[in-house]
């Protein structure tokens, strides 16, 4: 199978493009210019250079896959909303254009579990609704999977929706970097109690189920969430980073409703002084560890036979040790 992969030079992307490899896929990726895919290239795959928001940069590496594996996405930077808007929703929509242009066979669009809101109260399930936190990656990524059951319906895109949870590994810069380094360095706090379910999955988790959405026949035209159903909780979590790492377990609490309020008017002040650099503290951040978010895979277990196998306190080894490092020929085992 002949694979396009937007997004490819990510955490994401590089276990999902080893895999691919490995299983003896043909492998295309979309970087953007200027982008360091020289891991990629040197294995003999082909890179495109264009940006999903520029329909034209999308003909030359679409025509001729069998099918787009969409992980390009903003998150985790300090934009506004209307700049996530053209990566998260016009620029979905112009790879799924392309993907019924070129006669793809299927679509693999990579959501997210933040599309159903914060703090639930619940497992949510893929028939919750789509509610997301008033914040500029969940709304979009709401209407990038919004748009996409759309033109399942109305134009017959063939697609199918993963909805991961926050994934991490070994490389992650987004996440379990900066989790590491503060409680390294001491100043890892616990936000309220610390005995909420944290949202995390193991990368190699995703690309499983991100695997299963391109083979499996039952999942065409259909969402699936993709994560792990025995979370850590908050406090779990730090301690078992911190004893990963040979660093203290963070033991300083902070209030929730303080901390989100501070966060809130670090937020205001940042628009006011017209900032590009992201506040210290965020309310999606305060929300993403102070709240309990748990997720239902019984749809993908019984529809695709996904099973979580990477256990999360053993990823968060494997995170913190290397093990899985990132070379020049991939992604090692």
């Amino acid at each position: 199978m002949e694979i396009l992969i937007t997004g490819g030079g990510g955490l994401l992307g590089r276990h999902l493009v080893s895999e691919l490899l490995e299983r003896g896929d043909v492998v295309r990726v979309l970087a953007l210019p200027g982008e360091d895919v020289s891991w990629f290239e040197q294995r003999g795959g082909a890179v495109y250079r264009g940006d999903i928001r520029f329909p034209d940069t999308l003909i030359a590496p679409t025509r001729g896959v069998d099918a787009v594996l969409h992980l390009a996405g903003m998150m985790g930077v300090w934009r506004p909303l209307s700049d996530y808007r053209a990566v998260n929703v016009t620029g979905t929509e112009n790879v799924c254009r392309a993907a019924l242009e070129h006669g793809v066979r299927r679509v693999v669009h990579v959501s997210s579990w933040t599309v159903y809101g914060i703090d639930q109260g619940l497992p949510c399930s893929e028939t919750h609704p789509l509610r997301p936190f008033s914040d500029p990656y969940p709304v979009t990524k709401a209407e990038g999977d919004e748009l996409v059951q759309r033109m399942i319906v109305e134009d017959g895109l063939p697609a199918v929706i993963i909805r991961p949870g926050t994934f991490f590994g070994p490389g992650d810069k987004l996440h379990f970097e900066r989790m590491a380094e503060r409680i390294a360095a001491g100043k890892g706090l616990i936000i309220g109690r610390g005995d909420n379910a944290l949202p995390f999955a193991y990368v190699t988790d995703v690309v499983q189920g991100l695997l299963l959405g391109l083979d499996h026949d039952d999942a065409l035209g259909e969402a699936f969430n993709i994560t792990n159903d025995e979370p850590l909780t908050q406090q779990e979590m730090f301690d078992a980073i911190a004893d990963a790492i040979d660093a203290k377990r963070p033991r300083v609490h902070v209030p929730y409703r303080p901390l989100y309020a501070a966060a809130a008017a670090a937020e205001r002040t940042a628009v006011a002084m017209r900032s590009r650099r992201q506040p210290p503290a965020t309310r999606l951040g305060v929300k993403l560890f102070g709240t309990d978010n748990r997720h239902s895979i019984d749809k993908a277990r019984s529809r695709l036979g996904y099973v979580p196998r990477v256990p999360l306190r053993e990823g968060v080894l494997r995170a913190a040790s290397g093990q899985l490092e990132y070379q020049t020929a991939g992604v090692e085992r």
